[in-house]
């Protein structure tokens, strides 16, 4: 089928891959004529939401980094036993008067905190977790992304088409009055109803004046998705609503079980868990051992010593954090239940979306719109000969534009049902041979 689209699952991206799609390259500017692929890969590139869930990835990377560093150790000093009583040399000794040679008591102390208790590891296993679930967040950002720049793309063509079936319609109308002006110099017609067919067709020509408008804000919203400082609406797609009607999901690809939504939503579960164990392991007190030196001339020798502290858990046994941690683990598996659910809800609803536009789409395209459009020639032939009245002309006219327009949404809406079924599947959009749905076949 021309046009048509293969969606296929997408391989697992390894860690380099995570915030970076193979295949991207910088984009200076937005193209004059563009694609549905480029105006992804652009707002790929550019999308300002994408760019700040990329930094969230950054982040969660930095506290992988920040789990795996040990606590530093502290460096204690000091002097004491100082003669504060005046006196020449008060504090030398026989060894002499030099600062090391003074009684006074010198101690050198290094501490070191040594976690235990696994708090270590339950701290290292969250950021672990945090780190994949928001390459997850990230990676349903950017499926988030490629909806809505499909369903934008696909909404600016539709409008284009809009005003191109307006502005003809008008044209037809207008042709219709300069035939009317003939035929009421003939005394064909009344000036009645050659105002009628002018004031149809001045209605159809301000339509697509106000569908020009909606084209052009269709454009902006694109450019708005591509992260463009200063959108101008001026690009113009390369496809045609026929052939994006085309667009066919391969309900055999992907796995909805591994939606980035539904991954990120699982990562905070097991975040969770390990924050609670964390904070019961924070119930052990960790120990704090001393290696120190210590100098005190003349008739003390030089002494080492080492010793150990640690707080004593009697009023303090971390309760409050750790029913915070558990009420923390609660809502995070009530919401992965809610994501479960929600992605087995988009996956009914677009699939049924999808069956009932493209049945929509085929019987306009094949039964509707020839109909339609034979009937407005056949009174059209009529009235120009005399053998029909001009309410019924105009009736004509006016059905054969909603049936235009209403045949354009069709298509729009089988295109965009085709890309919401495919993403809410966990597969990817990918150019190649059409797998359509039987209703299409």
């Amino acid at each position: 089928m021309p046009g048509s689209i293969l969606f296929g699952s997408e391989r697992p991206a390894s860690k380099a891959e995570a915030i970076q799609t193979k295949g991207d390259t910088p984009v200076a500017g937005v193209p004059p004529i563009l694609c549905l692929s480029q105006a992804r890969n652009i707002a790929f590139q550019r999308n300002w939401d994408l760019v700040a869930s990329q930094a969230n990835v950054e982040q969660a990377a930095a506290q992988k980094i920040v789990s795996h560093e040990f606590p530093n150790p502290t460096l204690a000093w000091s002097t004491a036993k100082v003669n504060a009583g005046g006196g020449n040399a008060p504090n030398s000794t026989g060894g002499g008067n030099s600062i090391f040679d003074r009684s006074y008591d010198t101690i050198f102390a290094v501490n070191q905190l040594y976690e235990i208790g696994g708090k270590r590891t339950a701290r290292q296993n969250s950021a672990q977790a945090g780190y994949e679930g928001a390459i997850a967040s990230f990676r349903d950002a950017r499926r988030t992304l490629d909806l809505g720049v499909s369903k934008a793309y696909i909404a600016a063509i539709l409008a284009a088409e809009n005003v191109k079936v307006l502005t003809q319609s008008a044209a037809s109308l207008r042709k219709e009055a300069d035939i009317a002006a003939s035929r009421l110099k003939a005394g064909d017609i009344s000036e009645a109803d050659r105002g009628q067919i002018e004031i149809t067709a001045d209605q159809l020509e301000l339509s697509a004046d106000a569908a020009r408008s909606t084209d052009f804000a269709a454009h902006v919203a694109i450019e708005v998705l591509f992260g463009v400082r200063h959108p101008t609406g001026r690009w113009k797609a390369s496809e045609t609503l026929a052939e994006l009607a085309n667009l066919s999901p391969d309900l055999r690809g992907g796995d909805p079980e591994t939606r980035p939504d539904l991954v990120a939503a699982e990562a905070a579960v097991r975040k969770a868990s390990y924050d609670l164990a964390l904070q019961k392991a924070m119930r052990i007190p960790d120990p704090t051992f001393l290696a120190q030196y210590e100098h005190q001339p003349p008739d003390q020798s030089n002494t080492v010593g080492i010793g150990i502290t640690f707080p004593l858990p009697i009023w303090n046994r971390n309760g409050g954090n750790i029913h915070a941690a558990e009420a923390v683990r609660a809502q995070a598996e009530a919401q992965l239940g809610k994501v479960h659910t929600q992605v087995w809800a988009d996956i009914a609803t677009s699939e049924d979306a999808y069956v009932e536009a493209s049945r929509r789409w085929r019987r306009y395209e094949r039964e509707v719109r020839p109909r339609a459009a034979k009937v407005l020639e056949s009174i059209e032939y009529s009235y120009k000969k005399g053998g029909a009245a001009l309410v019924d002309l105009l009736q004509a006219e006016r059905n054969d534009n909603d049936v235009r327009v209403a045949t354009a949404q069709a298509m729009a809406d089988c295109a965009t049902a085709a890309v919401t079924l495919t993403l809410s599947r966990n597969s990817t959009l990918d150019r190649a041979t059409s797998h359509p749905l039987k209703t299409q076949r």
